[in-house]
């Protein structure tokens, strides 16, 4: 398993909060199970070349394992997550990322996140077209 980038970007990531409330917020997208909210910074994910998202997790929400063809630049911007990189979800061995840090995970390696008592927002930089892949095809909510 390859080491994870684990860096401070709250400097890099400043939004005014004009810009952040001029964002459309809508349901997430049907490759993440239900109760997420998504919104475009920029780019098309669903485009080929590069987008900026965001996403909002409520609390004890997950995401069981997947992948995504290109690296995701994940950071925290409220709140915090958990994470953890196998084929399986495994909150024992989750690590930990708060408000202001980030995480890469990279392409074609599977990964997991999930939240506990309070939601998170994270913002995802990544090239498009953007897909998420489960690990095991049961986990897949677009198969429900």
């Amino acid at each position: 398993m390859r080491h994870l980038l684990l860096i401070s970007l709250t400097a890099l990531i400043a939004v005014s909060p004009a810009q952040s409330k001029a964002l459309k917020w809508m349901d997430g997208p049907d490759g993440l199970p239900k109760g997420s909210q998504i919104a475009v910074v920029s780019g098309d994910p669903a485009k080929e070349g590069m987008f900026t998202i965001r996403l909002k997790f409520p609390a004890n929400y997950a995401i069981p394992a997947h992948h995504h063809p290109a690296d995701e630049h994940v950071t925290v911007l409220s709140g915090r997550t958990y994470y953890g990189m196998s084929d399986k979800l495994d909150r024992a061995k989750a690590k930990r990322l708060t408000a202001g840090h980030s995480v890469v995970m990279k392409a074609e390696h599977n990964h997991w996140v999930f939240t506990r008592s309070a939601p998170v927002t994270v913002q995802v930089k990544s090239k498009g077209p953007f897909e998420v892949v489960y690990a095991d095809p049961k986990d897949d909510p677009r198969k429900k």
